[in-house]
């Protein structure tokens, strides 16, 4: 299984950006999806997830009501649309892939999740 995220840049405080990850090689409609990311001299910490046919989504409290997380099984793809950013959303993201998941379930522990994208930047300026 390969992810592949695209979609970071720079934007102003108050913008939005769309990440994207699209993945190959395995059964993209049974796997949970989620997005982490890592500030700088900070440890890697959860942002959203998705269940197997995006009814059940679940957001870490700081970026909920401001990121949406959806996916396409058609497209194998999840995407991440950050909207009112902030400075603090500053951070290396992640989209990940657990593949062990049962219908229904989601999971924000990034042990759970057993493939990774590359690292895609967003940077939030002041």
């Amino acid at each position: 299984v390969q992810l592949q995220a695209s979609g970071g840049g720079l934007v102003q405080a108050g913008g939005s950006l769309r990440l994207s990850c699209t993945t190959s090689g395995g059964a993209f409609s049974r796997y949970v999806m989620g997005w982490f990311r890592q500030a700088p001299g900070k440890e890697r910490e959860f942002v959203a997830t998705i269940s197997w046919g995006g009814t059940r989504k679940y957001y870490a409290s700081s970026v909920k009501g401001r990121f949406t997380i959806s996916r396409d099984n058609a497209e194998n793809t999840v995407s991440l649309q950050m909207n009112s950013l902030k400075p603090e959303d500053t951070a290396i993201y992640y989209c990940a892939a657990d593949t062990n998941s049962v219908s229904g379930a989601y999971s924000i522990e990034p042990l759970r999740y057993d493939y990774w994208g590359q690292e895609t930047l967003v940077t939030v300026s002041s």
